[in-house]
């Protein structure tokens, strides 16, 4: 850059300097009518301009080196040019490719599901909305997350494909964009606070000229998420939680900064391990989790059990749990859809206050005598 301006007369970097602050002040007026829409969620901010958004998507993927900046630009709108060097998507769009099942709700809840085109492995999805659109034709299938059909998305030519990476290498969405296809890299499955989680409809409310309406929804969501805290604001932790199951050798538990631990934790209940820091989960030995969870009154089973029986046939030894023997074991993903797709995979993130509902019914059941179920299933 010196180089450069060496190489330049001297009146004519004056003019370039002048310009360039010129647009740096017409930026700095547009930026003071900016709006922030983010509250909860951590890898998300949407910055509302006149005619654009500005949308950064902060932690896609575990030790992500790489973050995002995303314009959202309305038809014959002109964004500043220290914008042009951003992605750039029109909107309102007319037509998606989302790539994973937590999206479909929040395409539900802002009534845009018949612009989605595309979704990889169709038989994921649970919700009997969508999967009539899918028996009807109009959401094709296009392969699997990790190995997606480029030559049908070509054919299918959606505005955009919504979809995430799971590390720094990635090089299927390389060969998305290298194919002049639209992308966008979402970050929500990150999150580990539940309403942060479901922040994320403010994402596909921006891109479908819905702002409004997906502000609307997720206020209706923070205040029945904060109704139902409120409900065990005063009652003590009493109930002492074993969480997870043996996945062939191991027994992978939630860890103490992890969605589901914050979910125990809202709703009043003494998780074993609440004192384990990070986020995700922990593998440990059966001896182990035995040792400290052979006395809890309350398993929340990870899995998709359907009885005490198909439980102990899986393992003999989950009989050596107090909670096996007192029949108080629950399970979130026992619920499937017509083709085989898990309800609380699908709905669970974009309704954290429907499943904190279902954990204080299990812990405090006098508190929501009358409430069945959304997610749970108690094994009997």
């Amino acid at each position: 850059m010196k180089y450069f301006f060496h190489k330049l007369p001297v009146v004519f970097v004056l003019l370039i300097l002048i310009g360039c602050k010129k647009n740096e002040a017409q930026d700095v007026v547009k930026s003071t009518t900016a709006k922030e829409s983010i509250e909860f969620a951590s890898g998300l901010s949407i910055v509302k301009n006149e005619g654009y958004s500005i949308v950064n998507v902060s932690n896609p993927w575990p030790n992500a080196k790489t973050k995002f900046t995303y314009i959202l630009k309305e038809k014959d709108v002109q964004i500043p040019d220290s914008l042009n060097k951003y992605i750039a998507i029109k909107v309102p769009l007319e037509s998606v490719v989302v790539t994973s099942t937590t999206n479909i709700p929040f395409l539900e809840m802002l009534e845009v599901e018949n612009k989605l085109v595309g979704f990889p492995h169709t038989d994921y999805i649970s919700s009997e909305k969508t999967r009539a659109l899918i028996d009807k034709g109009s959401v094709k299938n296009v392969g699997q997350n990790e190995k997606l059909n480029i030559e049908q998305l070509i054919e299918l030519s959606p505005d955009l494909i919504v979809t995430f990476g799971v590390d720094n290498n990635n090089p299927m969405l390389d060969n998305l964009k290298k194919s002049g296809l639209n992308v966008l890299i979402q970050g929500d499955w990150m999150e580990q606070s539940p309403l942060g989680k479901a922040e994320w409809i403010k994402l596909y409310g921006a891109l479908f000229g819905k702002e409004e309406k997906a502000k609307e929804l997720f206020d209706k969501i923070v205040e029945s998420y904060n109704q139902a805290k409120k409900l065990v604001s005063d009652k003590p932790a009493t109930s002492k939680v074993l969480y997870g199951s043996m996945y062939e050798d191991v027994w992978y538990v939630a860890k103490g900064n992890s969605w589901v631990a914050e979910f125990m934790k809202d709703a009043k209940a003494n998780y074993l391990w609440a004192d384990l820091k990070g986020t995700g989960s922990e593998g440990l030995s059966f001896e182990k989790v035995l040792d400290k969870g052979k006395n809890a009154n309350v398993w929340i089973a990870s899995g998709s059990f359907k009885s005490l029986d198909e439980l102990q046939k899986a393992n003999p030894h989950y009989a050596e749990f107090d909670a096996f023997k007192n029949k108080s074991v629950y399970n979130f993903e026992g619920k499937l859809g017509a083709t085989g797709g898990t309800v609380y995979y699908e709905l669970a993130p974009s309704r954290p206050d429907l499943v904190l509902k279902d954990y204080i019914k299990i812990f405090h059941p006098d508190l929501l005598a009358s409430y069945e179920f959304t997610f749970a299933s108690k094994l009997n």
